[in-house]
């Protein structure tokens, strides 16, 4: 086998291996007890339900950065909404900055101390998700049009790679607030 029959097969390989399955059953219980970024209960179905069909997409994102997030604050509402995120990614859903942003925002939040830990049951699917839309984000980044989608790309990258501190800085900083630190 030539190298490019290696290459296209282990392409073919590695996205099967990361591409994940629903986790978590719509049906299943736990999505009634879930806990969002201001900790009280959310439940993201409906929002990821208008997502996926597209339906008022602004005003659903809207929710959802309200909902999951907040002051640096998630719960395992927002955990639980990864894997789904990047599902509807995997689906046809649009590369938007939302997504991208969103999703790194959360795993960042995720390791400080005042937030949940991931809970064993997600733990698996969610840290696939990671890994999955960094993936996705190698092909994203070069039809990204805008420098934040491309630093939310590139965010996701970084941290799927261990670099969490350079994501943190993709993701929360534009280019001037960056060159405004220089001394």
């Amino acid at each position: 086998m030539g190298f490019l029959g290696w290459a296209v097969a282990n392409h073919v390989i590695t996205r099967n291996v990361v591409n994940s399955a629903r986790m978590l059953s719509f049906d299943d219980e736990r999505w009634n007890h879930l806990i969002g970024g201001y900790k009280i209960p959310f439940d993201p179905r409906p929002s990821l339900l208008r997502l996926e069909s597209q339906q008022d997409i602004a005003a659903t994102w809207e929710e959802l950065w309200e909902e999951l997030h907040h002051q640096g604050d998630v719960g395992d509402a927002s955990y639980a909404a990864v894997p789904e995120l990047v599902r509807i990614r995997r689906n046809g859903g649009g590369a938007d900055w939302n997504l991208y942003a969103m999703v790194a925002i959360i795993e960042l939040a995720r390791t400080e101390p005042q937030n949940p830990e991931l809970p064993d049951w997600l733990r698996e699917d969610y840290l696939r998700s990671i890994q999955e839309l960094a993936q996705m984000g190698t092909r994203d980044i070069w039809s990204a049009e805008d420098a934040e989608s491309k630093r939310a790309i590139l965010s996701i990258i970084a941290i799927a790679k261990g670099l969490r501190t350079h994501g943190k800085f993709l993701v929360a900083y534009s280019d001037d607030e960056l060159l405004e630190l220089e001394p």
